[in-house]
């Protein structure tokens, strides 16, 4: 009976060299010190494991915080605030509240202000009323978007008053140079 574990590999072309494959053979540790071995950093990718969902049919009316990302298919009035997380806005989901984590990515339809320490998505089917401070922000073709941005470099302290500035010229001016034309 032909068994497929048990049957040599063969190079795909003859006179090819055959390529050398990873074992899987564990490693004995000789640390002469007993202690706690440094790990390496884990890359902040998220899996569906550290991702908790509000799905359709939920509606949430609160404060929203956590210490993992965040998938809104629902509905969610009040606050979000997962510092450090990811929150994604889904096709489906509509957000009446304020959101702060690290990066923020709105595929449906959000009116409140975001913070972001990393990035902003605003995606082609997004719909954004509301300001947005992040170090980085992305706006696809097609998406809504109706607010004021500051463009905050990592860390940078809040200046009160003071409004987002994009190439020299402050934001404010050219929203109320928009909404006079109307």
């Amino acid at each position: 009976m032909w068994k497929p574990a048990n049957q040599p590999q063969t190079p795909s072309r003859p006179g090819a060299p055959e390529l050398e494959r990873p074992t899987m053979t564990p490693t004995p540790q000789s640390s002469p010190e007993p202690g706690p071995v440094a790990a390496a950093p884990r890359p902040n990718v998220t899996t569906t494991a550290d991702q908790a969902t509000i799905g359709k049919s939920l509606v949430i009316k609160g404060e929203v915080t956590g210490s993992e990302a965040l998938y809104i298919d629902g509905r969610v009035e009040g606050s979000i605030n997962l510092a450090g997380n990811r929150v994604t806005v889904g096709r489906n989901g509509v957000v009446n509240a304020s959101v702060t984590a690290r990066e923020i990515v709105v595929l449906g339809k959000v009116k409140g202000n975001l913070t972001a320490s990393d990035r902003v998505d605003i995606r082609s089917d997004g719909s954004l009323t509301g300001d947005v401070i992040a170090a980085r922000i992305s706006i696809e073709d097609g998406a809504y978007f109706k607010g004021g941005i500051d463009i905050r470099k990592g860390g940078a302290p809040a200046t009160q008053g003071q409004p987002a500035k994009v190439n020299g010229e402050a934001v404010k001016e050219k929203e109320q140079a928009v909404e006079a034309r109307a």
